[in-house]
């Protein structure tokens, strides 16, 4: 399930074993803390333990899973909190009997941040309850910071929801902190509007980025160099921009060079159509060859400022100098 239905699926009930895995940070915490509040534990320092996968391996592993067989102390639950399990073959035949015949008291919470090589996928196993905390689309974000808001007491427009979850780069952990910091400022069934975001919020450097390398697709070169200086100032180098810039436009060759429909070249470029959609039209108005071009070079020039062979400030001067001035 998704770390959204969550929720609404402990008001049903509580599964005796969850996998909470995925990158983002927030939603797995919110997950493991959504699930101790539905266990209610009276006593959670008898109650609520912790244990690092890496830290069970061989007869450490086989006590761990006795272990999760023992009664709790004056609760009518046990939390058992595993964190960054990736367990072989070998290793998940001994939790495989356990989940044929779980202990209906125990909580067993399995928290990852996403599968590693060689390891068993969890989340296709038998017994195992998957919440899905990978990062989400913005139309997704968007509806689960809406809720967000409400709760803090504000409503939120549409478009605004939109720019703030753009402005945070996705980032559930930085909606929520902006979400409190805009409950402070406007108060209790306070309005966040476009202009309330713009003023607000800050952008975040991946945002930033991004908008570089928009403003370069564009051509517009007063937009560039304000936003470049800016986040120069911040403490990014020449280096990271030209990195970026590459990466940019071998993005949009690969979008325009491959065929198959938007969703296709998606799944074989892990991004979403809607991004493909929009990469296609970006190429379709400045020319496949001069997109190619583009890339080439400013991958040269990277490489050439990584190695020494150009200053990194040069190599970046350079590049504006091709994208403008060509």
């Amino acid at each position: 399930m998704k770390f959204t239905q969550l929720a609404k699926s402990l008001q049903e009930e509580i599964s005796p074993v969850y996998l909470i895995e995925g990158e983002e940070v927030y939603f797995r915490d919110h997950a493991v803390k959504s699930i101790r509040k539905a266990c209610a534990l009276a006593q959670p320092s008898l109650n609520d333990v912790r244990f690092e996968g890496d830290g069970l391996k061989g007869e450490k592993f086989i006590s761990f899973r006795d272990d999760l067989y023992a009664a709790p102390f004056f609760d009518e639950r046990r939390i058992v909190r595993l964190y960054e399990f990736y367990p072989a073959e070998r290793d998940f035949a001994i939790l495989e009997k356990y989940l044929e015949r779980p202990c209906a008291s125990t909580v067993l919470i399995i928290v990852n941040t996403g599968k590693k090589a060689n390891a068993v996928d969890l989340k296709r196993k038998k017994g195992i309850v998957y919440v899905d905390c990978g990062r989400e689309d913005e139309e997704t974000l968007s509806r689960w910071l809406y809720g967000v808001m409400r709760r803090a007491g504000l409503s939120v427009d549409a478009d605004a929801a939109g720019m703030m979850v753009s402005y945070c780069a996705l980032n559930a952990a930085r909606m929520k902190s902006e979400t409190e910091k805009l409950a402070l400022l406007l108060g209790k069934d306070g309005r966040v509007t476009r202009a309330v975001v713009e003023e607000y919020v800050a952008k975040d450097t991946e945002y930033k980025i991004y908008e570089l390398t928009q403003a370069a697709s564009r051509g517009s070169y007063a937009v560039f160099t304000e936003i470049a200086f800016e986040l120069l100032e911040k403490g990014l180098d020449e280096n990271a921009l030209l990195s970026s810039l590459a990466s940019h436009f071998r993005t949009l060759y690969e979008c325009a060079s491959m065929r198959g429909t938007d969703a296709e070249v998606a799944a074989a470029l892990n991004m979403k159509p809607y991004p493909v959609k929009k990469n296609r039209e970006i190429v379709s108005r400045m020319g496949k060859e001069r997109v190619g071009q583009y890339y080439r070079e400013l991958f040269s020039l990277s490489c050439g400022a990584k190695s020494g062979k150009y200053a990194k400030d040069d190599a970046f001067v350079l590049a504006m100098a091709k994208i403008f001035f060509g």
